[in-house]
C-alpha cells in the first residue's frame, strides 16, 4: 500500500456524545457492542475508490469498508477465502474462480461474480486514471485497456470471462504462481451497480460489503464509520462504530488520548516513547510488522539517473547510522535495516538479513570517497522531504541529517524538507516535483516478498515513485512471479533484489514495528501484522 498503509493502529462528555457507555475502567463488568471508539487518522489522498488507494489512510478505511476473494489473518498475515468458494488452476496461468453464496453489499445488492469483474475492468482501464491500476497487468488484455502510450483500445479485459453469477475465469498473460495469495488487495474489491450508476454520489459516501458502513465524512475533521448490523461474514464487529479523526500532528493525538479524549493513537509519537511504558501500561501494543522505511529518489531528475549516481545514494546510506538512530529516537520500536523486505516474511518468505551489505553500514570515510567518485552531491546539498503532519518523521529526518552532515564533515550537506500534510506531500510525489531524496515507507499489501518488490521497484510499477528502472531486475521478478517452485522463487526475487543493491535504487533505513496506544474504555485492542489496528475486534466498555 500503500507507501506505507500503517501501524496501530474520555471523558464522560465525550462518551455520551458518542453514545457510548458510562466512563470507567477498560474491559470492565461488560461491553457495548454498540458503542462506538475514537482513533486517530490521517485525510486520505484520494477518493475511496478500491483501485484508487495505494497510502496507508485511505487503506485503513477500505479494509473496513471492503471485503475481498481473499482475507489475511489477522495473526500470521495468510491469504485465506473471504469470499471465494475456490480458487482452481492447473497451470498457474488460467485460473477459475467460484464467488460464495450469500454475499451482499450494504446497500442490499447481491456480490456477484460480475462485481468483480466490473469492478477489475473499472480499476485496469486508463482512462479512470486509478493508482492501483498496475494490478490487474498481469490479466490479459491489460496493454488494450492501458497502454503505455496512447489510447486504449478496448473497454475490458480480454482476460476476464463471467461463466455464471458465481463464477468467472481469469486469464493471464504469463504465469503468476502466487496471483490467488493478491486477491486480499483492496484493488481487488467487487464494486457495486452504484458505483458505476452514480459515480459522484458513491464517492460522498461509499457503499462497500464489509462489517462496516461510512456513515459521513468531513475532510481535515473526521470520517465517522458505523457497524453494519446485517454484514453476512465472520468476522462481524464487535463494536458500534468509529470515528475516525484527523490529526495533522501525532503529538496531539497522544495528548488528547491522554486527556481521555481519544480511544486510539494509531502511531505512537517518537517524542513520548520514552514515557509510554509508564502512561499506558498493558495498553500500549510494539509488535513487529511488515513494514519498512526507505529514502526514495527521483530517478526522473538527471541529477540522479546519471552514471556515477549510484555511487552518490551508497555513500548516503553509508553516512547513516541506523543503530544510533533507532536507538535514540525510536525506543526499540525499529530495527536498523538490512534488506529492502520485512524479517516478519521470515527466511521461508523470503527475508534475508544482511543482503545490503556493507552499503547499509555506517562507514563514514568509505561514504566520503563514494560521494566525491560520483561527482558529489546535486548542488552541493540533499534535502529529504517528507509529510510533517503524521509520524515522528520531523525527528528522524534531522537525525538522518546530522549523521550525514557528521559523517561528510559539512554542515550542510543535509537539510530536512517538511510538507505539512500528507495529501499534499503525495500528490507532489504523484506529480513528479521531488529533486531529492524523499521518504518512502511501505506497509505490505500482502506476505510476500513479491510485494515489497514488484510494486515499488519495477518499471512503471504502481507505487515506484521514484521511477527507478532496470531491465535486469524487471526480468528476474518475472522469471520469479512465473516460478511455481516456492524456493527457486524466492531466490530470483533475492537476486532482483541484489540488483536494486548495486544501483541503490532506494536507500533502506530501519524496519518498523506497529505501535499504539489506547483508553480504559477499550479491551481486545490487536494490531495485525500490517500494523493496522483490527477495529471490527474491539471491544467498547
Amino acid at each position: 500500500m500503500r507507501g506505507a498503509r500503517h501501524a496501530g493502529w474520555a471523558a464522560c462528555a465525550v462518551a455520551a456524545a458518542l453514545a457510548a457507555t458510562a466512563c470507567g475502567g477498560g474491559g470492565g463488568s461488560g461491553t457495548d457492542t454498540s458503542a462506538v471508539l475514537s482513533s486517530s487518522w490521517g485525510d486520505p489522498q484520494n477518493p475511496l475508490e478500491p483501485a484508487n488507494t495505494n497510502e496507508v489512510q485511505g487503506g485503513k478505511v477500505l479494509d473496513m469498508i471492503f471485503r475481498g476473494l481473499k482475507k489475511y489473518d489477522p495473526e500470521t498475515g495468510e491469504a485465506e477465502n473471504m469470499l471465494a468458494e475456490k480458487i482452481e488452476t492447473s497451470d498457474s496461468r488460467n485460473f477459475t474462480i467460484t464467488v460464495k453464496d450469500g454475499w451482499t453489499f450494504s446497500n442490499g445488492e447481491k456480490v456477484t461474480a460480475q462485481s468483480f469483474v466490473d469492478a477489475w475492468n473499472y480499476g485496469a482501464s486508463l482512462k479512470n486514471n486509478q493508482r492501483n491500476a498496475y494490478f490487474f497487468a498481469y490479466i490479459d488484455g491489460y496493454d488494450k485497456t492501458h497502454p503505455e502510450s496512447g489510447e486504449q483500445s478496448a473497454e475490458t479485459l480480454s482476460g476476464l470471462k463471467v461463466t455464471g453469477p458465481r463464477t468467472f475465469t481469469v486469464k493471464l498473460s504469463q504465469k503468476f504462481s502466487t496471483f490467488p495469495d493478491t486477491l486480499g488487495y483492496p484493488a481487488f474489491a467487487p464494486l457495486p451497480r452504484a458505483f458505476f450508476d452514480d459515480h459522484d454520489a458513491w464517492l460522498k459516501k461509499p457503499v462497500g460489503n464489509g462489517p462496516y458502513m461510512v456513515d459521513n465524512y468531513a475532510r481535515g475533521s473526521q470520517m465517522s464509520l458505523r457497524k453494519w448490523e446485517e454484514y453476512p461474514g465472520p468476522d462481524k464487529a464487535r463494536n458500534g462504530g468509529v470515528d475516525l479523526k484527523v490529526y495533522t500532528d501525532n503529538n496531539t493525538a497522544y495528548t488528547d488520548l491522554m486527556a481521555g479524549n481519544l480511544d486510539l493513537v494509531d502511531d505512537v509519537p517518537a517524542a513520548q516513547l520514552k514515557n509510554v511504558k509508564k502512561d499506558l501500561g498493558d495498553r500500549y501494543i510494539n509488535t513487529p510488522a511488515g513494514i519498512i522505511q526507505t529514502l526514495a529518489f527521483p530517478f526522473y531528475d538527471d541529477d540522479w539517473s546519471k552514471p556515477g549516481s549510484e555511487k552518490v545514494r551508497k555513500g548516503l546510506s553509508m553516512a547513516i547510522d541506523r543503530k544510533q538512530i533507532t536507538d535514540t529516537i525510536f525506543q526499540q520500536t525499529r530495527t536498523p535495516a538490512t534488506d529492502w523486505t520485512s524479517p516478519v516474511l521470515g527466511e521461508d518468505g523470503g527475508y534475508k538479513a544482511g543482503l545490503c551489505g556493507e552499503a547499509c553500514e555506517f562507514k563514514p570515510d568509505e561514504a566520503k570517497r563514494l560521494i566525491k567518485e560520483g561527482g558529489g552531491l546535486p548542488g552541493g546539498q540533499v534535502r529529504i522531504t517528507y509529510n510533517a503532519d503524521t509520524g515522528s518523521h520531523g525527528q528522524w529526518v534531522d537525525a538522518v541529517c546530522n549523521s550525514i552532515n557528521n559523517a561528510l564533515d559539512n554542515d550542510r550537506a543535509c537539510a530536512g524538507n517538511p510538507v505539512g500534510t500528507f495529501a499534499d506531500f503525495r500528490s507532489q510525489i504523484t506529480d513528479r516535483k521531488m529533486s531529492g531524496p524523499f521518504r518512502a515507507g511501505w506497509q505490505m499489501d500482502y506476505p510476500l516478498i513479491q510485494n515489497f518488490l514488484q510494486p515499488l521497484y519495477y518499471t512503471n510499477a504502481s507505487s515506484n515513485d521514484g521511477k527507478w528502472s532496470n531491465e535486469k531486475f524487471d526480468d528476474l521478478v518475472d522469471r520469479a512471479n512465473a516460478e511455481t517452485d516456492t524456493a527457486k522463487a524466492i531466490g530470483l526475487f533475492q537476486q532482483a533484489e541484489e540488483v536494486l543493491r548495486d544501483e541503490m535504487g532506494a536507500i533502506p533505513l530501519w524496519y518498523q514495528n506497529g505501535s499504539a496506544g489506547y483508553s480504559e474504555r477499550l479491551s481486545n485492542v490487536e494490531l495485525n501484522p500490517f500494523s493496522v489496528p483490527v477495529y471490527n475486534e474491539i471491544k467498547v466498555g
